[in-house]
């Protein structure tokens, strides 16, 4: 048996398991969870012969790496700044490591060592980052083997609520970490190119700067931009490009909404309130407003947002019950944005049978042959329940996929890497369609850059 450690059993580890599991007695796998909790590590495993739960504190020194030390690939489904530590326990231990991950610097400072012995640390392997990579990479690829040079390149990604889900006037649940949609956008100003023009849009101008999409059978949505677009020019080979635009999809409406709590700084991060664990969420309201002898914390927030009475963004607002005097917070030291994550989690977590959507979306443009050609290309996953949900399978599938075809030598080349070539997206995207993971691709009229357009 090959044994394969997985570090972290939240949210987003279900799908990845549940494949692994499927698979363990055709890819001969034996499947060790560790977490934290050993009732989280043991939920999944349900007596399978092919898997055990144990306890694992990745801060333990001895025990974290005893666990990589009898693994053959090692998978960490842990927060982004842990994986480091496990990085070079598997370097030391000569292991293939797998995660959804960003590569960090820390992370690719060990690229040169990784390769010299052989090892695939395979990183960006999730979602966004992840089947984004892989998808755009196909069509990119296919674009340049014809010939053809690329001109513009969007692409948005957005975590949803399901049509048959959506309950609420945002529209809109949390479908993975609830902290990291507060805090989104908070990472320095977005940076991008349209129409051979560099852009920069700054935090309290983020939710008004948005564009749309149409998305076949499933309507209009929003898109909103991302951080730092720039670095993907040389990630994917795209320093002539005209057009470089990445982005977060939305419903229409969601980011005027979330702009109200911008402009109140009830997502800043940086300070923590006196007392927060006894404040009422009427009175964390009122924590953002003038003070007044006569008018009500409603009618204080109605004139400073300058909500009239018949707008929907006071409907909005009413929803959420930001007005209750007998709710607490109940964190001690809370920043504004935990409080304010504590209010909407109320509202916005998943119902046991709510099911949430996916919908990835890329536009690329290019010259072929002196003409010009646009190709739109489209996803759209669903979950099938609060725990294997689209997200999970998004992120937890081409995970599981990768470190099959790593232990199967199908994947071989080595070093700190994202998955960008043929030998890694081609097998993974092909398997993701049996579960429905599918891109439609659609010829369409070039819209991108135009030579006559004088303001822009």
């Amino acid at each position: 048996m090959r044994n394969v450690l997985i570090i972290g059993a939240g949210r987003s580890a279900t799908s990845l398991i549940s494949y692994l599991l499927d698979k363990s007695d055709e890819e001969e796998l034996f499947i060790t969870i560790g977490d934290l909790s050993i009732q989280a590590a043991q939920k999944f495993t349900a007596n399978h012969p092919n898997a055990r739960g144990i306890l694992l504190d990745v801060f333990n020194e001895a025990q974290r790496r005893e666990a990589v030390g009898n693994s053959d690939l090692v998978i960490s489904m842990l927060p982004a700044r842990f994986h480091f530590e496990v990085a070079k326990d598997c370097l030391e231990f000569g292991k293939h490591l797998v995660t959804a991950s960003y590569v960090s610097d820390e992370m690719q400072s060990l690229n040169n060592n990784v390769k010299a012995k052989g090892l695939v640390f395979m990183n960006e392997i999730g979602l966004d980052p992840g089947i984004d990579h892989m998808s755009a990479m196909k069509i990119i690829d296919g674009i340049r083997e014809r010939g053809g040079k690329i001109l513009l390149f969007e692409s948005f990604t957005g975590g949803l609520i399901a049509p048959e889900s959506d309950t609420n006037l945002w529209n809109y649940k949390f479908t993975w970490n609830p902290r990291n949609v507060v805090l989104a956008g908070q990472g320095g100003a977005a940076e991008f190119i349209q129409e051979g023009k560099y852009k920069y849009i700054p935090y309290h101008r983020l939710f008004r700067r948005t564009e749309f999409i149409e998305i076949d059978g499933y309507g209009r949505f929003e898109v909103l931009a991302n951080r730092n677009s720039l670095k993907y020019q040389s990630i994917y080979k795209l320093n002539d490009v005209l057009t470089l635009y990445r982005g977060t999809i939305r419903r229409v409406g969601f980011s005027r909404s979330w702009n109200m709590f911008v402009q109140l700084g009830m997502t800043d991060d940086s300070y923590t309130i006196p007392d927060s664990e006894n404040l009422s969420y009427c009175d964390y309201v009122n924590l953002f407003l003038p003070y007044s002898p006569t008018d009500s914390v409603a009618l204080k927030l109605r004139h400073t947002l300058k909500i009239d009475q018949d707008d929907l963004m006071w409907d909005k607002l009413l929803e959420l019950d930001i007005f209750n005097t007998e709710k607490k917070i109940g964190i001690s030291n809370a920043t504004p944005a935990q409080a304010l994550q504590k209010i909407l989690m109320d509202k916005w977590t998943l119902d046991e049978n709510d099911k949430d959507m996916i919908v990835m979306y890329h536009k690329i443009g290019y010259e072929l042959d002196g003409k010009q050609y646009q190709i739109d290309s489209s996803m759209v996953a669903m979950g099938d329940d609060q725990t294997y949900t689209a997200m999970a399978k998004t992120v937890g599938l081409p995970v599981a996929i990768a470190a099959i075809k790593i232990l199967n030598e199908e994947i071989t080349t080595p070093g700190v890497q994202i998955p960008l070539s043929k030998e890694v997206y081609e097998p993974i995207l092909d398997e993701l369609e049996r579960f429905g993971i599918v891109f439609k691709e659609l010829e369409a009229p070039y819209l991108g850059y135009n030579r006559d357009n004088v303001a822009r």
